[in-house]
């Protein structure tokens, strides 16, 4: 790992699981514990960026991808004293396009985030709902990854694509890249179903669930729009306590992978064996 921080990805190529809203409440509840956190928006829809911020940047993490402004230039200061903001924009939606003939097209990020490492413990990562090169930059910049899971019907549905490709990244461009662990999100347990996916997921992948999980919340729904994170907007609702609690588990999962953690603790890769 580079000097002083852990960069965490946040992925899953299925969209609507509350992928963004687990990096953006994340990345806050990191912060709100006095921890120096930059959040990266690489996602072209750029919706972690909203969620902070109603007016859209005029440049943003394209701008550094491309290596026309450094990351220090384009990053922007939040409400919240310990975070920043690395902001995305529409522009990103051509990167990729742009990108592909050029050298060392997979360790932009990496490269991006090299000059900021030693200016923050943590760096959270909103990646696209894509297996793409944009996702792929992600991968290879990242200690670790989390992966969002719905307690729906469909939850497992594309996963198996997913650990595959993090089995090529860590097999040619990221040796060391580690599953954090997965978070169950859209938790409704007055819902049969929802028990049921919940007891499916924590019986197959154990102790790589987290224990907190997130519920269903409007509270969570609304605060987007008016661009703030659920702590920000309501501190009190379920969906806040929720990410503030999974942010303390993940923090420890993180000082154990920083230290080297033992045999049982050292969070580790998963493979596509594990879900046939």
């Amino acid at each position: 790992m580079s000097s002083g921080s852990h960069v965490v990805a946040i992925v899953n190529q299925k969209g609507g699981v509350g992928k963004t809203t687990t990096a953006v409440n994340l990345a806050a509840s990191v912060a709100a514990s006095e921890r120096p956190t930059l959040l990266v928006d690489i996602d072209p829809q750029a919706n972690a960026t909203s969620a902070y911020t109603t007016i859209g940047p005029e440049r943003h993490i394209y701008d550094a991808l491309v290596g026309e402004r450094a990351l220090k230039e384009l990053t922007l200061a939040t409400e919240l004293p310990a975070l920043d903001l690395l902001p995305s924009g529409r522009d990103l939606y051509g990167a990729e396009v742009e990108l592909v003939a050029t050298d060392g097209r997979e360790q932009r990020l990496q490269s991006v985030l090299a000059d900021c490492r030693g200016d923050y413990q943590t760096i959270v990562i909103d990646c696209p709902p894509s297996l793409g090169l944009l996702t792929l930059n992600a991968l290879v910049a990242a200690d670790s990854i989390i992966v969002p899971l719905q307690c729906e019907y469909y939850a497992l549905e594309g996963l198996a694509g997913l650990l595959e490709t993090v089995e090529l990244v860590r097999g040619k461009l990221n040796p060391s890249l580690v599953l954090l662990g997965i978070v169950l999100t859209m938790v409704d347990r007055r819902n049969n179903l929802s028990r049921q996916v919940e007891a499916e997921v924590r019986q197959h992948f154990g102790e790589r669930v987290f224990d907190h999980e997130i519920p269903r919340n409007v509270r969570l729904s609304e605060a987007p729009s008016h661009g703030k994170p659920i702590l920000l907007y309501d501190a009190t609702s379920k969906g806040a306590l929720a990410y503030l609690r999974l942010a303390e588990e993940v923090l420890a999962a993180m000082e154990e992978h920083d230290r080297g953690g033992d045999s049982t603790g050292t969070p580790t890769p998963i493979t596509s064996e594990e879900h046939s």
